[in-house]
């Protein structure tokens, strides 16, 4: 071996021996050993050396193991994905569109509520207020329960004495004839439910065709809106019926 050729070996081996060693984990084996030796022998340069050398990052998996991150999942945003932050299901939102129509929102001052009472009739007795759209269930001891109701419209007031011959719970509705005359538009027959007129609960009053019952349309307590009858809101209706039994006497006023 000629001396330059000598001395060339020996230089190229100082040089590999300060180079430092760079564990690489995500590079894996290389077909020479090392991208210094790899460039002098191939004259290729690895792609993931250009100068200093760069850490290869894993890509992120479709999905984390339960333990990951100190005990608790890590959900990862994904580009150009929309992120919906604790949204209820859809059945939560049924729901609270059925318990409205059993508890609706009512003006204040027509809010069952316990008041006192000095009128004339006794315990047990219903007194409907028609003019300020309230009903009194009289307790005794000078107190009364009172609900805000709503009326029968300008032409369709009523007053007198009747007493309650009927109960019924999400009662089944037949417009009377008078009202299907005015009003052909209307089913000849609606069963039971939350979208029925009668609402939850119905007290039929005598012979006539009145009823204190409940409505779908818990706006129109406080209102002169009715053909007649006395609307309660759902929850109230149900609170009367529970209260008051077949042969109450009912004062309407």
């Amino acid at each position: 071996m000629s001396r330059v050729a000598s001395a060339f070996a020996a230089l190229l081996l100082a040089s590999v021996a300060v180079l430092p060693a760079q564990a690489d984990p995500y590079r894996g084996t290389s077909r020479m050993g090392g991208g210094f030796i790899e460039f002098l022998m191939t004259g290729a340069v690895p792609s993931h050396r250009q100068g200093a050398p760069v850490m290869a990052r894993p890509a992120v998996p479709d999905a984390l193991p339960r333990h990951a991150g100190r005990g608790r999942a890590i959900d990862l945003p994904v580009q150009g994905s929309r992120q919906l932050a604790a949204l209820p299901d859809e059945s939560q939102f049924i729901q609270r569109r059925d318990d409205a129509r059993i508890h609706p929102e009512v003006e204040p001052q027509f809010e069952r509520q316990e008041v006192t009472y000095h009128g004339p009739h006794g315990p047990g007795t219903i007194v409907i207020d028609t003019p300020n759209r309230f009903l009194y269930l009289v307790q005794g001891d000078g107190r009364a329960l009172r609900y805000g109701i709503g009326v029968g419209r300008p032409g369709f007031e009523w007053a007198g004495v009747k007493s309650i011959t009927r109960k019924a719970e999400w009662p089944d509705w037949r417009p009377p004839a008078q009202m299907l005359k005015r009003r052909p538009d209307l089913p000849p027959f609606m069963s039971g439910g939350p979208d029925n007129p009668l609402g939850a609960r119905a007290l039929y009053l005598g012979s006539s065709l009145y009823r204190i019952h409940g409505t779908n349309e818990p706006e129109t307590i406080g209102r002169a809106v009715s053909s007649g009858c006395i609307r309660m809101n759902n929850e109230d209706v149900i609170d009367l019926y529970d209260r008051v039994k077949v042969g109450t006497r009912v004062v309407v006023i």
